[in-house]
């Protein structure tokens, strides 16, 4: 059967659109297995979608190059989709206003901790100038951290997979920590999803609250430009 299958799949795998749609369906089948599971964070649509889609690439023997020409328009919807975040942000701006205090020292602290921290463990476990400088800017959105990446002389490839990756463990254990430590203000949780898991996390929060989308926007934006500045300076520190 799996022979039949995969003759059947082998001639369309060879066009775009087939793999365009495999992309979204996979997204939908996460979206009811979240629903099937009540919420469970760990059922992350994300998540699950990256597997099913990795299953299937294995399965009809695809290199990554034909599926990316095919699933590009989604990558490309990757900036417009962060830029609608602006949306909430603009209906929540006073807010926003009265919270810019506090934002800017846990901005400060996210942002810093997050891109000196990875240099740090990296260099402690005798890893490379180049892997270093590409898990700096893995907490930022990922258009911006490939940017950065490849401006500072780290692994494009590899940042990308640790912006996935971190905005997936942030969806997943974000809320149930910030429930766990007694945080149930919407202005924290959208703020930390937005700079700790970038897009993934934000798009966890978002539908929760406006409020929580507003700063989850807020902490994208100002987290790429904070760590736009800091991890150029790191690079410059540490020579090549």
């Amino acid at each position: 059967m799996g022979h039949v299958l995969l003759a059947v799949w082998q001639p369309l795998g060879m066009t775009p659109l087939p793999w365009l749609a495999v992309s979204i369906a996979a997204y939908v089948f996460g979206q009811m297995v979240q629903r099937l599971c009540k919420g469970a964070p760990l059922a992350n649509p994300v998540l699950i979608a990256i597997l099913v889609v990795c299953v299937l690439l294995e399965a009809t023997h695809t290199p990554y190059a034909r599926y990316f020409a095919g699933a590009q328009f989604i990558n490309f919807l990757l900036g417009p989709a962060t830029v609608a975040l602006a949306v909430p942000l603009a209906l929540n701006l006073n807010h926003v206003r009265r919270s810019l205090p506090g934002v800017g020292l846990a901005l400060l602290a996210g942002s810093l901790t997050s891109a000196l921290s990875g240099v740090a463990v990296v260099a402690w476990l005798g890893g490379g100038r180049a892997v270093a400088l590409s898990m700096a800017p893995k907490a930022v959105t990922t258009p911006i951290a490939l940017s950065l990446s490849q401006e500072v002389g780290g692994l494009p490839a590899l940042t990308a997979a640790l912006a996935i990756a971190g905005g997936i463990i942030a969806a997943i254990v974000g809320q149930t920590m910030l429930r766990w430590l007694r945080v149930d203000d919407w202005r924290a949780h959208g703020l930390a999803a937005g700079v700790a898991g970038s897009g993934v996390a934000a798009a966890q929060v978002a539908p929760l609250s406006g409020l929580a989308a507003a700063f989850a926007a807020l902490g994208i934006g100002l987290n790429g430009l904070l760590t736009a500045a800091v991890v150029p300076l790191v690079a410059l520190l540490w020579p090549g």
